[in-house]
C-alpha cells in the first residue's frame, strides 16, 4: 500500500468486525512515516456517525450512547452526516498498534490555540485502504495532562458494557490490557509522541488546507 503525501486528505473508517462501517471521519495527513502516520482535522471537516452517538451530543444524554452500544451489537444503525466542531485535532497512529495519540486544541485567548489534552483512544491496529484507514474504537480511553503529569481513565463504564454486549471479545479484551500498559510506559519514558511535547503543543493547522471533506 502506497504511503500517503502531506496534505492528502484521507478517510479513517471505524470498521466493525461484520465488515459494516460504524463512523467516518475526513483527516489531512501531517506526516507518514515508518514510525506513525499523522493526521489531522479542523472545525468543519466532514463525517459520518451513527444517528444514536449524534442524538447522545446534540442531547447531552449519555444514557443514549448505551443505546448505541445496544444498536452495534444487534448490527442495527444508521449513519448521518456530520461536521467536527469546536477542537482542531492531531492524531498520532502507529504501525501495529492498539492505540492512537490524539493532541486536541483549543482556542485561546490570544486568538491562538493551546493544547488543551493529550488523548489515547484504544482501539484497532490500522488497516490501510486506497482513501485512508479502517480501524475500531474500543471504547475506553485515556485523557493526560499537556504537561503529562496528570491523566486518568475514560469510559470504563462503557468498556464494560461493550465487553458484556459481545462488542469486545476476550482476544481484544487481552489486546487492550497489553496497550495500556505501553501507553502509560510511553507517558512515563517521554518516548514516541511524548518525546518532543513542546513541538506537539505548538503545533498549528496549515491555513493552505482547507477543512478536509468524505470523497
Amino acid at each position: 500500500m502506497r504511503s500517503f503525501a502531506m496534505g492528502e486528505t484521507v478517510v479513517r473508517r471505524d470498521v466493525h468486525r461484520g465488515g459494516r462501517v460504524w463512523s467516518e471521519q475526513a483527516l489531512c495527513v501531517v506526516a507518514d512515516t515508518s514510525e506513525a502516520l499523522v493526521t489531522a482535522c479542523v472545525p468543519g471537516a466532514e463525517a459520518r456517525w451513527p444517528s444514536l452517538y449524534v442524538k447522545a451530543r446534540s442531547d447531552g444524554d449519555r444514557s443514549v450512547r448505551t443505546e448505541a452500544f445496544e444498536a452495534m451489537a444487534a448490527g442495527e444503525w444508521e449513519l448521518v452526516d456530520g461536521r467536527w466542531q469546536e477542537t482542531e485535532l492531531v492524531l498520532w497512529k502507529p504501525p501495529g498498534a492498539w492505540f492512537s495519540v490524539n493532541a486536541f486544541f483549543t482556542p485561546a485567548a490570544d486568538d491562538g490555540r493551546r493544547l488543551r489534552n493529550w488523548y489515547v483512544n484504544f482501539e484497532h491496529p490500522t488497516v490501510r485502504t486506497a482513501d485512508g484507514f479502517d480501524t475500531f474504537d474500543l471504547a475506553v480511553d485515556l485523557v493526560v495532562d499537556p504537561d503529562l503529569s496528570r491523566w486518568h481513565w475514560k469510559d470504563e463504564d462503557e468498556y464494560a458494557h461493550a465487553r458484556r454486549l459481545g462488542i469486545i471479545t476476550d482476544p481484544e479484551h487481552q489486546a487492550v490490557t497489553a496497550a495500556r500498559t505501553q501507553a502509560l510506559a510511553m507517558i512515563e519514558e517521554r518516548s514516541g509522541p511524548f518525546a518532543d511535547i513542546d513541538a506537539w503543543a505548538g503545533w498549528r493547522w496549515d491555513p493552505a488546507w482547507p477543512a478536509p471533506r468524505l470523497p
